[in-house]
């Protein structure tokens, strides 16, 4: 810490000394001069002499300067040079600086007799002790009470000082410094508490070895909370100090379950592999035998990509063998998230999210508490790589490989991969420069390419030969050519024709099996396609209505805006693909069928459709007088945001030609905090007592106009204290393994790291001790309901309805709490509930959340330092519930 202190000593002399003359009370010593002789004045004598230089080349190595920069220093009182004591002394806020450098103290006294420096405090007119010293080289700071400095022997001793390295802040009474890398400390503490004066813990112990920046070994250390020692003491422990990752052991955390015994858990080893990636291995044990093992690795490089990989394993058994109840399963987890830098490549890009597994996992692991997971019941993935290239016209092309997963039915759906790729729109007709006008001018063109291999299988065949084998690929090929031209100046009107063809690799033959007695379908290995087009053309406008309002009041108008759209579009019967079978063998019945039946892309139609649809769109926006006096334009405010209307009639049906109405609406409402949709459908046809629609009119059978069928209402609503006081919230999304973004069931909890906060920081948490705390208690508050009406078959009842919320408050600005809560109407019963305590002890946190009903019904109780450094230093009980296996 003091290496450079020999310079500083050394160039304050030099400065001192070097410039002039300095005398004390002796006097100085004359000095005599002598002419020297000259062997021969004769001129002559001169011009026969000739000096010859027989050293041309300098030997001796220049010493390296001792100065290698401008030594400044001051003091406010006086700077006082005593040559018989050999000493320099400057006294009331002394400085020195050199280079890098730093030395400021009450007084600073430079013994050049003895080699030695000090520097120390002095007494203010109160008699307390003042302006301790600071040594500052870098960002390395220390500040003693005194410190004594060798700069011929490069020792020193240091008393009281105070240092960081890292997280650690360290004080130790004396402290010894041998060279420039090994110091030895006595009566030392170290803390990762801010205030290392008046610390609320540290670590006691009165032998330390200390070597800067790479590490710090101990002798028997005991562990003061609040001045009062502990037992928790260490006969030893090893520190690593480095400023790069270090590899080191993961201390696991002791626990007891009722049907697994007793376990230790998120014990392994960390790698350090490098500045890029690295690698931590994570296990757990459980006295029945059951085990898990976890593998987490982080990668990332500056301006190209980043990511991280986790794969969790667990095999875990109930009971014991020989009993009844005695179950043995293996689960399992991946998930990898990678995404890749804008600038790295722009005209390719690689992007993964995945997260597949066993679909029980979330809801069976021991060592998982993750109820948005547990709640929610899709698990989906996806993997892409997307390509441009730059010709004329631009190519595009992309591979894609997605996973689907239902963990209530156990289905997985997958495509390994989709490929698609696709040409930029050509306009044949079109001017190479100018603007594209009229319905010639517009015509245009495109090639579009998709192929998938699609996989439907279940969690029990996953990653086994059985889910490859009845894999369905194909290919579609998709050529559209459209155009689009004013009509009657205030219409918008579109056509195109589709050409479509779709290749497979198998197809299907239907025939009546007299072995098996039923109608039996056999694959047909081998190349076949069907070839199909369609034809569409539509006409559209906007609609601009404004209502005015007196002068002088508030709402000054309402403006609403209608966009109604007519599409027709016709398809032709393709029958020509069709083949018959017989039902039951007798010959006399026959049925048509197509061989390209359960095709990934579908089969050509037998019927022909003639449809004439029709939707309406509307919005509606207010303009309001602000209530700020200074503006002088209105404000708009957005009363719906949408208002939608649409059906279909088709021409060709023999029956039920006209579709259901669908009508849909959304708003936001309260500075747009809550949004509300809704959404109905209206059928104008009636049903029979078998609950088939049949071909009479609603209204007709005694009805109304229309018959509601469904109906939805959602409302979602969201905000804070901050948000009351005219702030924004920063809303930090919680969403992990599937999880909800708006952490309504509360935000997950990691229990290999428990140091996390369950609340999103705030302001509060910085908040001075001494300050006062606001009378309106800091919250945020999010809440949804649902509601959902069925009357498909005149059941006439409400199938859904439930409300859920979830709160976060600060009793004070170290104590928070939070609830998580819902209520089914339905099924009369509150949902999933889960209360959150938090403490805020300064450089310790302490917490307990308590989920107390329910499957999932659990508690857990963590304090600990909230450094990670010493992140092993914890308490952590929790009960988590007896997962039931299957």
């Amino acid at each position: 810490m003091q290496r450079n202190l020999f310079y500083i000593v050394f160039l304050t002399i030099f400065l001192t000394f070097g410039n002039g003359k300095t005398y004390s009370q002796e006097l100085p010593k004359k000095e005599t001069s002598f002419p020297a002789k000259n062997q021969d004045t004769k001129p002559e004598n001169k011009e026969k002499l000739v000096v010859t230089d027989t050293v041309k080349i300098d030997s001796i190595v220049k010493k390296k300067p001792l100065l290698e920069d401008i030594i400044r220093r001051k003091a406010v009182d006086y700077e006082k040079i005593d040559q018989k004591k050999k000493q320099i002394t400057l006294y009331n806020q002394a400085e020195v600086y050199y280079q890098d450098i730093e030395l400021k103290s009450g007084i600073i006294v430079i013994d050049y007799q003895k080699n030695e420096v000090y520097a120390g405090r002095i007494k203010d007119s109160t008699g307390k002790y003042t302006q301790l010293p600071v040594f500052k080289q870098g960002s390395n700071v220390v500040e003693p009470d005194s410190i004594r400095f060798n700069f011929k022997t490069k020792k020193a001793l240091i008393w009281n000082s105070r240092t960081e390295q890292g997280e650690f802040k360290v004080k130790a009474g004396i402290t010894k410094r041998e060279n420039d890398s090994v110091y030895y400390m006595k009566g030392a503490r170290f803390t990762t508490a801010k205030d290392i004066e008046n610390p609320e813990y540290y670590f006691q112990t009165n032998k330390v070895k200390f070597v800067p920046g790479k590490k710090v070994v101990i002798g028997l250390t005991n562990m003061v909370i609040a001045d009062v020692p502990t037992p928790i003491a260490l006969p030893f422990a090893y520190f690593p100090m480095t400023d790069s990752s270090n590899s080191g052991i993961i201390m696991p955390t002791y626990n007891d379950s009722n049907q697994r015994g007793f376990s230790l858990q998120n014990g392994g080893y960390y790698f350090a592999l490098s500045d890029s990636y690295d690698l931590a291995v994570l296990g757990d044990y459980y006295t029945n035998g059951s085990y898990g093992l976890r593998f987490q690795s982080t990668y990332a490089k500056r301006y190209r990509f980043n990511g991280n990989v986790n794969f969790r394993y667990e095999n875990l058994v109930n009971s014991e063998r020989g009993f009844p109840d005695y179950i043995r399963t293996t689960i399992y987890n991946i998930q990898w998230s990678h995404s890749q830098d804008a600038k790295a490549n722009p005209s390719s890009r690689f992007s993964a999210s995945v997260n597949l597994g066993s679909s029980q996992y979330f809801r069976q692991s021991v060592n998982q508490i993750n109820n948005g997971s547990q709640l929610n019941n899709t698990l989906s993935s996806s993997i892409s790589y997307s390509k441009t290239f730059n010709s004329i016209p631009q190519v595009n092309l992309s591979l894609t490989a997605t996973h689907q997963q239902n963990t209530n039915t156990q289905q997985i759906n997958m495509t390994l991969p989709t490929l698609q790729a696709s040409v930029d729109r050509i306009f044949p007709f079109a001017p190479a420069d100018g603007i594209k006008k009229g319905l010639i001018k517009n015509i245009n063109f495109q090639y579009n390419l998709r192929g998938e291999n699609r996989i439907a299988t279940t969690d029990s065949l996953f990653f086994k030969s059985e889910m490859f084998r009845d894999a369905k690929l194909g290919f579609q090929h998709s050529i559209p050519l459209s155009t689009n031209f004013k009509l009657f100046k205030y219409f918008s009107a579109s056509s195109s024709v589709n050409y479509n063809e779709v290749w497979y690799f198998k197809t299907i033959q239907r025939q009546y099996s007299d072995t098996q007695n039923t109608v039996v379908d056999t694959e047909v290995p081998g190349f076949d396609a069907y070839r199909t087009y369609s034809f569409s053309t539509g006409v559209g406008t906007t609609i601009y209505g404004t209502f005015n309002f007196k002068k002088g009041k508030r709402l000054q108008a309402i403006r609403h805006v209608m966009r109604p759209n007519v599409t027709y579009s016709y398809t032709p019967s393709f029958s020509n693909y069709y083949d018959t079978y017989d039902p039951d063998g007798s010959g006399t019945i026959r049925k048509d069928y197509t061989r390209f039946e359960g095709g990934i892309f579908g089969a050509p139609g037998k019927t022909m459709s003639n449809n004439l649809s029709f939707s309406l769109n509307n919005t509606f926006e207010a303009k309001v007088t602000d209530k700020d006096s200074t503006k002088t334009e209105p404000k708009k405010i957005m009363l719906l945001n949408n208002l939608n209307l649409s059906t279909s009639y088709d021409m060709t049906a023999d029956s039920l030609k006209l579709a259901p109405l669908r009508v849909s609406a959304g708003t936001q409402l309260f500075k747009q905090k809550l949004d509300i949709n809704f959404a109905t459908t209206l059928d104008p046809y009636a049903i029979n007592n078998a609950g088939r629609r049949i071909d009479t009119w609603n209204i007709d059978n005694g009805g109304s106009l229309f018959r509601m069928t469904s109906a939805n209402v959602t409302m979602n609503y969201r905000f804070s204290s901050q948000e009351l006081e005219g702030k924004e919230k920063d809303n930090k999304t919680g969403k992990q393994n599937g999880g909800r973004e708006d952490d309504l069931f509360g935000k997950n909890t990691d229990i290999g790291d428990r140091r996390e906060s369950q609340f999103d920081d705030n302001e509060t948490d910085n908040k001075a001790p001494t300050e006062f705390f606001k009378y309106k208690l800091p919250f945020d508050l999010t809440f949804a309901y649902s509601l959902t009406y069925s009357n498909v078959n005149r059941e006439s009842k409400i199938t859904g309805n439930s409300l859920m919320v979830s709160m976060n408050t600060d009793l004070t600005p170290k104590w928070k709490i939070g609830v998580s809560s819902g209520y089914d109407f339905v099924q009369q019963g509150v949902t999933f509930t889960q209360l959150r305590f938090e403490r805020d002890l300064l450089s310790w946190r302490m917490d307990f959340n308590w989920s107390p009903f329910g499957q999932n019904a659990n508690w857990g109780f963590f304090i600990g330092i909230k450094s990670g450094v010493l992140s092993d230093i914890k308490w952590d009980k929790r009960n988590l519930p007896d997962r039931v296996l299957r």
